[in-house]
């Protein structure tokens, strides 16, 4: 029984369908929420910006795919999905919300190599080179709303700027796992918030790439707490 159940779950057709049902799912639910936007002009602020990299918090990326503006090809973009079993799931539902996906970890410690993540860095710049937007989790593996270098690397490398933000909505259940996964639930109100952009010089030593690395962890931080703050609702550090 339990063989036939692992290889159900490694079989394209059943992690196409789960891939495919997350996706229609997450749109219903950002159909059916009512969303405001923090600041109000936010996309008159960060198209001049583009191509860009957007940062934001594992276990609160689900709606992730929506921050693109609809009606403009500038927002076209892939997002980083892990090699994991469970990251086919992810890619499949991305690319059938209409993001690219980049495979490969972004953890730049001992299984780095191992996982992809020389290939998917350089993946990443190349993308951001080609005009075509990125997208990726920024904390480390495993350590929830914690920074990890390889965003800052990547924005030094690419020259392009950090996008922090964070999506919430009024109606949600959440996990008592590491990252306290938000799953977003339809029929409410949700709320967008990106504060600021962070930029990475060429020529940024380790001790800049650090203090830049506190500044996107604090801005995500803030932009999270103030998403849930405009819903009255508690955030993932309240959990």
């Amino acid at each position: 029984m339990k063989k036939l159940l692992r290889n159900t779950l490694r079989s394209s057709w059943f992690q196409r369908a789960v891939g495919v049902l997350a996706a229609e799912y997450l749109r219903l639910v950002w159909r059916t929420n009512t969303f405001t936007f923090d600041p109000p002009d936010v996309y008159e602020r960060v198209e001049p910006q583009l191509p860009a990299i957007f940062a934001f918090w594992h276990g609160q990326h689900f709606l992730t795919p929506f921050i693109k503006n609809q009606n403009k090809a500038s927002y076209r973009a892939k997002v980083l999905i892990s090699r994991h079993r469970d990251g086919e799931f992810n890619a499949i539902a991305a690319e059938r919300l209409g993001i690219g996906t980049i495979r490969g970890s972004g953890d730049h410690g001992g299984a780095f190599h191992r996982k992809g993540g020389v290939g998917a860095f350089k993946e990443m710049v190349r993308t951001l080179q080609a005009g075509c937007n990125v997208a990726l989790t920024a904390d480390v593996p495993k350590r929830s709303r914690v920074v990890g270098l390889g965003i800052i690397m990547l924005a030094r490398e690419s020259g392009r700027p950090i996008m922090p933000f964070a999506m919430a909505t009024s109606r949600f259940v959440r996990l008592k796992n590491w990252d306290r996964t938000t799953i977003n639930l339809p029929f409410g109100r949700g709320a967008l918030v990106g504060i600021k952009e962070i930029h990475v010089p060429a020529d940024a030593d380790a001790a800049m790439m650090e203090t830049l690395r506190q500044e996107l962890e604090d801005t995500l931080n803030e932009a999270t707490r103030r998403a849930y703050a405009q819903l009255g609702r508690p955030g993932p550090e309240d959990a």
